[in-house]
C-alpha cells in the first residue's frame, strides 16, 4: 500500500527531531493523528486547549530546540494564536501545523474555514499551505528550516484531503539543518569598541539572552574593566551565577541597584539584549550595543556604535585589545549599593507575614531553597514574575521560562507541561497566579493524563496583583481586579492531582518541602498577601502621587480596611525610598 502524504509528514517530523506534537484532534487532523499513532518514534500529545499546546511548544523548544504543535481547522488555529505569539516574540523554534478543510472548499466560506495566511502572518517567519501532494515535504522541510535558523514560528497549512492522499516523493531535501556560524563584527568596528572601553572609566555591562552562552567571557570582561553586571529576566539564569560583578536586573521587574549602576556610569555596554525599555535607559551616557539581529540596534536607545555579531565570539575578539583597569571604586560602590538591595529583599522573607495573607517574597525564597540545581521554573506575567525574577536564583544549570516579551497571563502552567516532558529527568516547578491559572484550568487534566510530576504553586492572592498596583500608581481605585477563586486544592483533587492548602506561615516550608518529595504532580494553594507591593527600581514622585491619590479615593469610597492593610503591607519598603 503506498504512503499517505500524513505519514509521509510524520517521517520528516521524525527525521527533524521533533518528539511530540501538542494538539486537540479531530476532522482536518485525524490522518494526521492517525500517522503518529502507527510511528514508534513520536507521540501526541491530548492538551485540553490548542493555546496550551503552543505554550507547550513553546517552551519545549526553548529547552531543546525545536518543537511541534497543531490545530484544526477554523477555531483550532485561533486557539493557537497567543500561544504562538509567546513563541515568536521569545524567538524559539515552533512548527505549527494547521489543518484545514479540503481544498475543494477553500474560499466558500465552508464550515470552520479559517484564512490561515492573513491569521498567522503576525507570528511567523514562514506560513504557507501544501494545497498538493507534491508541496508538502518541500514545505515542511522549509517550513523547519525557517523555524530552526530565523527562531521562531513556521506555520504549516495542511488541508484534510491531502493529508489523505498518495505522497509524492520530494524533489528537494528531506534533511534539515542545524548549523551555526559564529559571528563577529569587522575589525574595525572591535577596535572602535575597545577604544571607547579604554577611553572610560566608569563602566556598566548590561546582559540579555543573547549573552547567555558567553557567561565567562562576560565575567572576564567585567573583571578587567572593573565593571558591574546587571542583566534582564531572560538573561538572568545565563549570567547571575559564579558572578561576583552581578548587580541583578533593571526594567520594571528589576532592582534599584542595576538601575542605579546604568545611571551612574559613563559608558553602558549592552550585549545581547533588547531590554530594558526606553523609561529605564539614561539618555546622557555613552552606549555601545552588541547584538546578533542588527535589526535591534538602537531600538531602546541612541548609540554610540552599535555592533553585529553572537556576544561570545565577540567578546573573545575585544579581550584582547582592552586595557585592565585597576580603579575599582565605581565597582564596589554599585556592589555595595547592590548589597543594600539584597538587605531589603530578605525583608519580607524573615517576616513571612500571617494567616492568610502570607509574603509571596517569602513563597519564592522558600521555593529557590528546597528546588533542585537543575530545577526549570516557569512563571506566570504579573506579580510571579516579579517574585521569580527577585528571589530564584541562577545556579547556571537552571531555567526560567515565561512570556517574558508577549506578557500573556495563563503560560506558566502548559509552559510547564513542554517543559516535564522535554526534559523528564528534571524537576519543574510553576508559579501561577490565581488569575493565570484560571484561564488554562481545564489542562491539569493533561498533567494528570501524561502523570507529570510538575509543582503548581499557585500564589493565591485573590486580586489581578499587577494590575491592581498599576492602577493605584496611576492615581485609580483599582476596578474589577478582585477574584472570587474557587478551592484550587478541591479542583486539583478532583483532576487526581494531590492538593495542598497552605494559609499559615509557619507552615510554608513544611507544607513546601511535603510537595517536593511527593513522586506525583502537585497543587499547593499558598494564600498570599493581595496587598503586597512590587516596588519598581526607582520610585518616581508621580507613583507616589498616583499612589496616594488612589488610596484617597479608596478611603472616600468606604475601604478603609483596605488602605490600612496596603499601607501595612507596604511599609517596610520605605527604606527603599529613604536610601
Amino acid at each position: 500500500m503506498s504512503k499517505k502524504v500524513a505519514e509521509q509528514l510524520v517521517e520528516l517530523l521524525v527525521q527533524a527531531g521533533i518528539k511530540r506534537i501538542y494538539a486537540v484532534t479531530g476532522d482536518s487532523l485525524n490522518e494526521l493523528n492517525d500517522a503518529v499513532r502507527r510511528n514508534k518514534l513520536i507521540k501526541w500529545v491530548h492538551v485540553r486547549h490548542e493555546e496550551a499546546g503552543a505554550y507547550a511548544a513553546a517552551a519545549e523548544a526553548e529547552l531543546n530546540g525545536l518543537a511541534c504543535c497543531a490545530g484544526s481547522s477554523g477555531p483550532g488555529h485561533v486557539h493557537l494564536i497567543n500561544g504562538l505569539y509567546d513563541a515568536h516574540r521569545s524567538n524559539v523554534a515552533v512548527l505549527a501545523i494547521a489543518s484545514t478543510c479540503a481544498t475543494v472548499e477553500f474560499g466558500s466560506s465552508y464550515f470552520q474555514e479559517t484564512n490561515i495566511i492573513k491569521l498567522f502572518d503576525d507570528c511567523s517567519h514562514y506560513n504557507q499551505i501544501a494545497a498538493t501532494p507534491a508541496q508538502l515535504p518541500r514545505m515542511a522541510q522549509a517550513a523547519i528550516q525557517h523555524a530552526i535558523q530565523r527562531k521562531g514560528v513556521a506555520i504549516l497549512g495542511l488541508p484534510g484531503d491531502v493529508s489523505a492522499m498518495d505522497a509524492v516523493e520530494n524533489i528537494s531535501s528531506d534533511k534539515n539543518y542545524f548549523s551555526k556560524a559564529l559571528i563577529r563584527p569587522a575589525d574595525e568596528d572591535i577596535a572602535a569598541m575597545a577604544n571607547l572601553i579604554n577611553r572610560y572609566q566608569k563602566i556598566s555591562i548590561y546582559c540579555g539572552i543573547g549573552a547567555a552562552d558567553a557567561h565567562d567571557e562576560v565575567v572576564q570582561l567585567a573583571e578587567m574593566i572593573k565593571a558591574p553586571v546587571g542583566y534582564s529576566f531572560r538573561g538572568k539564569m545565563g549570567i547571575q551565577y559564579d558572578n561576583p560583578y552581578e548587580v541583578g536586573m533593571t526594567g520594571l521587574l528589576g532592582l534599584p541597584s542595576a538601575y542605579h549602576s546604568m545611571h551612574e556610569s559613563d559608558l553602558i555596554i549592552l550585549l545581547g539584549t533588547d531590554f530594558p525599555y526606553v523609561p529605564f535607559m539614561p539618555t546622557d551616557k555613552k552606549i555601545i550595543q552588541v547584538d546578533l539581529q542588527p535589526e535591534r540596534l538602537g531600538r531602546r536607545a541612541k548609540l554610540d556604535l552599535g555592533l553585529h555579531g553572537d556576544i561570545k565570539t565577540t567578546l573573545m575578539a575585544l579581550l584582547p585589545l582592552l586595557n585592565t583597569k585597576k580603579d575599582e571604586s565605581f565597582l564596589k560602590a554599585q556592589l555595595h549599593v547592590y548589597s543594600k538591595v539584597k538587605e531589603h529583599l530578605q525583608v519580607y522573607v524573615t517576616d513571612k507575614g500571617k494567616q492568610h495573607a502570607i509574603h509571596p517574597e517569602a513563597v519564592a525564597a522558600c521555593l529557590d531553597k528546597l528546588a533542585t540545581k537543575d530545577a526549570i521554573f516557569t512563571v506566570d506575567t504579573g506579580m510571579c514574575c516579579v517574585w521569580g525574577a527577585r528571589y530564584i536564583q541562577a545556579t547556571g544549570k537552571r531555567h526560567m521560562l515565561g512570556s517574558f516579551s508577549h506578557g500573556s497571563m495563563a503560560n506558566a502552567m502548559p509552559h510547564a507541561i513542554g517543559a516535564a516532558l522535554a526534559c523528564p529527568e528534571r524537576q519543574v516547578v510553576a508559579m501561577c497566579g490565581d488569575g493565570g491559572i484560571s484561564m488554562l484550568l481545564g489542562d491539569l487534566a493533561t498533567i494528570k493524563q501524561y502523570k507529570l510530576p510538575i509543582k503548581i504553586i499557585v500564589f493565591n492572592n485573590r486580586s489581578l496583583g499587577m494590575v491592581k498596583l498599576e492602577m493605584e500608581v496611576s492615581g485609580l481605585p483599582d476596578s474589577e481586579t478582585d477574584m472570587e477563586n474557587p478551592d484550587f486544592t478541591l479542583i486539583a483533587q478532583a483532576m487526581g492531582i494531590k492538593g495542598i492548602t497552605i494559609d499559615n506561615p509557619d507552615d510554608l516550608e513544611s507544607r513546601l518541602q511535603e510537595a517536593f518529595d511527593y513522586d506525583g504532580p502537585v497543587l499547593v494553594n499558598v494564600f498570599t498577601d493581595p496587598n503586597a507591593l512590587a516596588m519598581p527600581p526607582k520610585v518616581e514622585l508621580k507613583m507616589i502621587k498616583g499612589m496616594t491619590l488612589s488610596m484617597s479615593r479608596l478611603m472616600l469610597g468606604g475601604k478603609f480596611q483596605e488602605v490600612l492593610d496596603t499601607v501595612k503591607s507596604g511599609y517596610k519598603h520605605m527604606g527603599e525610598l529613604l536610601d
